[in-house]
C-alpha cells in the first residue's frame, strides 16, 4: 500500500508517498513523470510523511542540508545506482551529467544517467536537482527550470546564469 500526503512549501504543493518501507515519492505539481496516485491511500498522520514534511520544511529555512529519512525507491538496479550517488552530492555543490556517469563507474552512459536522474521518484530528498549542464547552466527537471533555479539558490549552489 501507498500513502500520501500534500504539503506546502515554497516551491508549491508536495505530493509525499510512502510504504511499509520508507519514503517513495516527492512530486511536484505538474511533476513531468507522475503517474498519479489512483489505488493509494492518503494519510496526513502518517508517521514517516510527516517526519518527511517536517525535514523538508527544516531544509526550506536552511536549518537542514541533509536528510534522515528511511526510502524505498522502486527503479531497476542502474536508475538506484545512480539515484544512490546522486544523495553523494553534499548540499550547496553541483556536478554534471557526465561526472555522474564517471562516480557510477559508467562514464558512457551519460545519456542513461540523464534519463534516470529525469526518473527519480524522490525529488528533494535524492537531490537530483544538483545535476547541471557540462557548461554550468541549468539542464532539465521533472519539477520544471524554475524550481531547480530555486532550490539551487537557496543552496548557494554556483550555476552560471542562462
Amino acid at each position: 500500500m501507498i500513502y500520501y500526503t500534500e504539503h506546502r512549501s515554497p516551491v508549491g504543493t508536495l505530493l509525499l508517498a510512502a510504504t511499509a518501507k520508507g519514503l517513495s515519492g516527492l512530486y511536484f505539481e505538474e511533476h513531468k513523470y507522475f503517474k498519479g496516485k489512483e489505488g493509494w491511500q492518503q494519510d496526513d498522520s502518517h508517521a514517516l510523511l510527516k517526519q518527511a514534511a517536517c525535514q523538508l520544511d527544516e531544509y526550506f529555512s536552511r536549518q537542514r542540508k541533509a536528510f534522515d529519512l528511511s526510502l524505498d525507491l522502486s527503479g531497476t538496479p542502474f536508475q538506484r545506482a545512480v539515484w544512490q550517488e546522486l544523495m553523494e552530492i553534499p548540499f550547496g555543490r553541483t556536478g554534471s551529467y557526465a561526472q555522474h556517469a564517471l562516480r557510477i563507474g559508467n562514464p558512457a552512459a551519460v545519456r542513461a544517467v540523464g534519463t534516470a536522474i529525469g526518473r527519480n521518484p524522490v525529488s528533494i530528498i535524492v537531490p537530483c536537482h544538483r545535476i547541471i549542464g557540462a557548461a554550468g547552466g541549468l539542464a532539465g527537471y521533472a519539477g520544471g527550470l524554475e524550481r531547480k533555479r530555486y532550490l539551487l539558490a537557496l543552496e548557494g549552489a554556483p550555476v552560471m546564469q542562462q
